[in-house]
């Protein structure tokens, strides 16, 4: 089987595509006056959230996952952001609903902005892309197996919103670079 890497890379093009910027640029706002940011994703969506909450630490932000040792309680003025791209899983409902009783914010990123967990969000951003739930269904399938389209695009979305932040905090690259480990 010949690998496609131009129909996967461009099936990641198009999901990013189709974000829509106000909405990216709403997700930043509410990082930016976040005083403690909480990220959680399921299995590859969780990897992807712990890179982000990597890269939101390299910014200078006070963020961290869900479970680590040093997760701080929510409470007004924190942020949870959170992914759950087929919509509804039984964690993400119900770590929003302890978010949302806290007092924090919540950002919820997903496919499925309809499932009734998205009522629990102060913010929905959409990633409109097949996920492990949709890769099933009768519609185009992507090249991509089960729900990588989903997480690449996750990936894709948090290094752009990381240089957004980066503009919008003025953050001067050193500075990011001053905050990665070294201890590796």
């Amino acid at each position: 089987m010949k690998i496609d890497y131009d129909l996967a890379l461009s099936e990641l093009g198009a999901v990013l595509g189709r974000i829509d910027q106000p909405a990216i640029e709403q997700a930043c706002d509410m990082i930016v006056s976040a005083r403690h940011i909480v990220l959680y994703g399921c299995g590859r969506e969780g990897l992807q959230m712990r890179g982000f909450a990597m890269r939101l630490y390299h910014l200078g932000c006070h963020a961290v996952m869900v479970a680590d040792m040093n997760t701080p309680p929510l409470g007004d003025g924190d942020l949870f952001i959170v992914s759950a791209g087929p919509g509804e899983l039984s964690t993400v409902t119900a770590l929003m609903g302890v978010a949302r009783k806290a007092g924090a914010k919540i950002v919820f990123l997903t496919a499925t902005p309809d499932a009734p967990v998205a009522d629990l969000a102060d913010h929905v951003l959409l990633i409109p892309a097949q996920t492990m739930a949709s890769d099933h269904s009768g519609t185009t399938r992507s090249v991509l197996p089960m729900g990588s389209l989903y997480e690449g695009a996750l990936f894709m979305l948090f290094e752009m919103i990381v240089l957004m932040l980066r503009d919008k905090m003025n953050i001067d690259p050193g500075e990011m670079r001053g905050r990665h480990t070294n201890m590796e």
